[in-house]
């Protein structure tokens, strides 16, 4: 397994995947979206596991001031990779597969 953890410091479900994966001693990649964010290419893995809906989080503010409710999700791509707090955390992923929040059942399946 190739586990990765996007998530932010300070958010008790990314503190709790971590926590999960180091209770099973299954090794894990975290980088964190406020100061690393996603490449395009991670952005459209998980986008195609999980979809845009599950992925981006629509009713905040940011998402409203930067007008993207407004355009079509490959419209939007670029400004969310420019903006990381508006995707939902934690995201992980083991390579094609991905989940985004805490499911600690679907990461049971992975192993």
């Amino acid at each position: 397994m190739n586990i990765q953890i996007f998530g932010f410091s300070k958010s008790f479900d990314c503190k709790k995947a971590e926590r999960w994966f180091k209770e099973r001693r299954i090794k894990y990649q975290y980088i964190d979206l406020r100061t690393k964010g996603l490449s395009l290419g991670e952005y459209r893995s998980i986008k195609a596991a999980v979809g845009f809906d599950a992925l981006v989080i629509t009713d905040c503010d940011t998402y409203e001031d930067l007008g993207l409710q407004y355009l079509t999700p490959q419209q939007a791509e670029k400004k969310l990779l420019d903006y990381p707090e508006l995707f939902n955390a934690p995201i992980v992923r083991n390579g094609k597969q991905a989940t985004v929040g805490y499911c600690p059942d679907v990461w049971a399946q992975w192993e």
